[in-house]
């Protein structure tokens, strides 16, 4: 008989978040089994919802402030700041693919609000930053940031312009002789889900960019600009990022933190489950519920799903994972410590029409997953 369940989903982007998902958990367990404890802990791996997570667990508060969205306009983002005087900092608050609503666009759109975020950190007194990569609508390889904080990109007629995805392949020159003290004074983490490299066929361009809104043409575009980048940031800069796992998340930023911002990067779902002390709170737990909004092969690189799972199975602990759809090659997964993978959706139908139901389809399913569990007892 269930006793202690602990409920710790990523968010289903674009439709529920990680609070509305515990949320709806613990009130059919309460509906059905009132004496069975669910713990609810909200997670992010770098994307939507990880200043939130981090609050959440750690405390602290939230700081708005106007920076550049993804179209280089002004809009009121935030980032947090913990009781340790830790600034996390999520990109897709001003780069995230939600913001340009009906117009994807990674050959146009920009970080340079991410850069903009981190130094309102700066000037709060934050000398410590995580910065959460995930759920982008760019693919400027953290240039726009880099550009915010500094540093100078020029074209070949010595011209100084600020790179987004469809003009990488124009930088001949980066400087990066008058960067902001930030950069040095600085410890930066960045926390990505992925470990893809920042090109070629498993890069950043043609695994995320049709997701993006980029056809296959945009695609070699984004792809020659990332390579461009790369090598430019080889020969001026001696640092060679291209093959450096992560390097590819939220189209290419991961390699641009490393070279420009000197920050390291580490798994997004490790950093708070270690925070949260996952490993302590599963002791004597009887089941765990997790979930992200499409599970596919991408959830072995580093998702919440298979991070939760693979330190679920050290102890033996079965694990639910409730999705929005069920894509291909996720065989592999069950070896990683998931249980069982239920999908809230029940007919074939278009995520346009699907999400508008999410709140509902996802009470549903858990209803029918608590019945079932019922059996046990």
């Amino acid at each position: 008989m269930l006793k202690r369940v602990i409920c710790i989903p990523d968010s289903f982007k674009g439709t529920l978040t990680s609070s509305q998902i515990i949320q709806v958990t613990q009130t059919i367990f309460d509906k059905h089994n009132p004496d069975i404890e669910v713990i609810g802990i909200e997670v992010a791996d770098g994307g939507e919802g990880t200043v939130d997570a981090f609050l959440s667990i750690s405390g602290g508060q939230k700081i708005t402030c106007q920076v550049c969205g993804p179209h280089f306009e002004k809009m009121e983002s935030f980032y947090g700041i913990l009781p340790n005087q830790i600034a996390v900092i999520e990109m897709a608050a001003c780069a995230g693919l939600p913001l340009v609503k009906d117009h994807p666009n990674p050959l146009i759109t920009t970080t340079y609000g991410v850069g903009e975020l981190m130094i309102s950190a700066y000037n709060q007194g934050c000398r410590n930053m995580i910065i959460g990569l995930g759920g982008s609508s760019t693919n400027d390889g953290g240039c726009g940031a880099a550009v915010a904080l500094g540093v100078k990109f020029y074209d070949g007629t010595n011209q100084e312009f600020i790179p987004t995805g469809g003009t990488l392949r124009n930088i001949r020159t980066i400087d990066t002789s008058n960067i902001h003290p930030l950069i040095r004074e600085s410890n930066i983490i960045t926390m990505c889900d992925i470990d893809n490299p920042m090109f070629g066929e498993s890069g950043a361009a043609y695994v995320f960019g049709p997701q993006k809104g980029a056809d296959y043409e945009m695609v070699k575009e984004l792809d020659q600009g990332l390579r461009n980048l790369s090598e430019r940031i080889k020969i001026d800069l001696d640092k060679n990022v291209s093959n450096i796992p992560g390097a590819g998340a939220a189209g290419g930023m991961g390699g641009g933190m490393v070279a420009f911002f000197n920050s390291t990067l580490q798994s997004g779902i490790e950093t708070i489950l270690d925070i949260a002390k996952f490993d302590e709170l599963i002791q004597g737990c009887d089941l765990i519920i997790t979930g992200e909004g499409r599970i596919d092969s991408q959830t072995l690189r580093g998702k919440v799903p298979v991070g939760v799972s693979r330190r679920a199975k050290k102890l033996s602990i079965p694990v639910l994972c409730v999705v929005g759809s069920i894509g291909e090659e996720i065989d592999e997964v069950y070896n990683h410590g998931i249980t069982s993978i239920i999908s809230i959706n029940n007919q074939p139908v278009d995520f346009s029409i699907s999400k508008l139901k999410a709140l509902e389809n996802l009470s549903t399913t858990m209803d029918n997953l608590v019945r079932l569990l019922n059996i046990s007892k």
